[in-house]
């Protein structure tokens, strides 16, 4: 395929390699993934991702769609970058508490939209995630405990599919589809836009503390306490810091999906622990998610790695309480369970997650430190044992996983079915693919 022929194609700019800007525009957010592609688009509209599907289908290549390119995994040489961040478009519909989004659209642009109406949609941590693709892959929010996947409160999609058509697909239309896009990644269609429940947000109180790293193991305590019998409102993570030249810390992040007063009533327990640091609690607006806990918003260099914990166990808490968090910069248990263990009759292909906690663990991806990096990980994940179920939710997978990892054998299966029924030339390529 000449790929030049797509400049005529499309209203959207179509860069090669060569072209000023093209090695910008082909870097995924994880820096450390390196992205070879043929070529990059940046669609203007859905009409030329339509066009881009249909030269790739007919030339037999691959499109890679990424809107900010959060969940790259690399290995897409030859492959046209499909850019859908130009697709970025809000309309809320505060009396039916609906959202209707473009595939560009990021979530700290749609908690500021929904939140002027006292709504929130089941955003993640950072506002520069693309709403799409933390979707696709299932989205694991502040309040998911209350609320389940941000997929399972998908109403629709609108897509272009494999031979490159435009299409809607809802629960009544095409229920494998939508099964399989609400949570199965993005291997069956490039998703154009979508249509998504929005949740009351009567208030929001959270923040962080911190305290150094001698209170670890009260802080842990206190983690275990408060997570044994949260309410459904109320998400809480755990984390040993060790930032580069700094002395060890731990924290508490916290999000209570409520008014000010019963939030500050769920955190009491945190003054407890004297000699805080920094004590960022209070009373948010939804849009300030991301506040919470502050995550970098421009791209970066990283090596992470997830596992989904079956309990707090004897083991969870040597392994997590003893020994350095160096050369990491962060030990992390997320607080699961509530709606997300729940099973649905209409969820997606992400399904129920039983496991009550999530272990990431995060190092700067850094040349020097990777050999390092990739130790520690392996040695904490050693040591947990049977502690960890061996599933993880498709988006926390790192390049060296595949989708296997995030579904069980008969959804892998049936996710597999709906790829080549639907695309069998696999014109369509997710950064996860659910064919090996």
């Amino acid at each position: 395929m000449s790929f030049e022929i797509l400049r005529d194609a499309v209203r959207g700019r179509v860069l090669l390699p060569g072209d000023g800007g093209f090695d910008d525009a082909a870097r995924p957010w994880n820096v450390t993934v390196t992205q070879p592609v043929a070529a990059v688009v940046e669609a203007a509209d859905a009409a030329d991702v339509a066009a881009v599907v249909t030269k790739a289908a007919r030339a037999g290549v691959p499109v890679v769609a990424q809107p900010t390119g959060h969940g790259a995994a690399g290995g897409i040489s030859e492959a046209i970058l499909l850019r859908t961040g130009r697709l970025d478009s809000i309309e809320i519909d505060a009396g039916r508490r609906i959202a209707k989004v473009g595939a560009g659209a990021q979530w700290g642009a749609v908690q500021a939209a929904a939140g002027a109406h006292g709504l929130t949609a089941l955003a993640g941590s950072n506002p520069v995630v693309g709403v799409t693709g933390y979707t696709l892959g299932g989205g694991l929010s502040w309040f998911g405990r209350k609320y389940g996947w941000a997929s399972d409160a998908v109403r629709a999609f609108d897509v272009v599919d494999a031979t490159g058509a435009p299409a809607r697909v809802t629960a009544e239309d095409d229920p494998e589809l939508f099964w399989a896009l609400r949570g199965g990644g993005g291997d069956f269609a490039v998703v154009t836009g979508m249509e998504f429940d929005l949740f009351p947000a009567p208030g929001l109180f959270g923040g962080r503390v911190m305290w150094p790293g001698a209170r670890t193991a009260e802080v842990f305590e206190l983690f275990q306490r408060l997570t044994s019998d949260a309410p459904a409102e109320l998400s809480v993570w755990f984390h040993r810091f060790q930032f580069p030249d700094a002395p060890p810390m731990v924290a508490l992040d916290a999000a209570y999906l409520g008014g000010p007063e019963a939030g500050r009533e769920s955190l009491a327990a945190l003054d407890a622990i004297g000699g805080a640091i920094t004590d960022t609690r209070g009373a948010l607006a939804v849009a300030d998610l991301g506040a919470i806990t502050a995550e970098p918003t421009d791209p970066s260099p990283s090596l992470s790695r997830a596992e989904l914990l079956t309990a707090l166990d004897d083991a969870v808490v040597k392994t997590v309480l003893e020994g350095p968090v160096a050369p990491l910069v962060d030990i992390q248990i997320r607080h699961l369970g509530g709606a997300l263990a729940a099973t649905r009759p209409d969820g997606g292909a992400c399904g129920p997650v039983a496991e009550p906690y999530l272990l990431y663990l995060l190092g700067l991806g850094l040349p020097h430190l990777a050999d390092a990096i990739k130790g520690r990980r392996r040695e904490i994940v050693d040591a947990l044992g049977g502690s960890i179920s061996g599933r993880k939710p498709y988006t926390f997978l790192t390049p060296e996983e595949t989708a296997a990892s995030a579904f069980d054998a008969g959804t892998l299966a049936r996710l597999g079915e709906i790829k080549r029924a639907r695309d069998s030339q696999g014109v369509i390529r997710a950064n996860y693919p659910v064919l090996g």
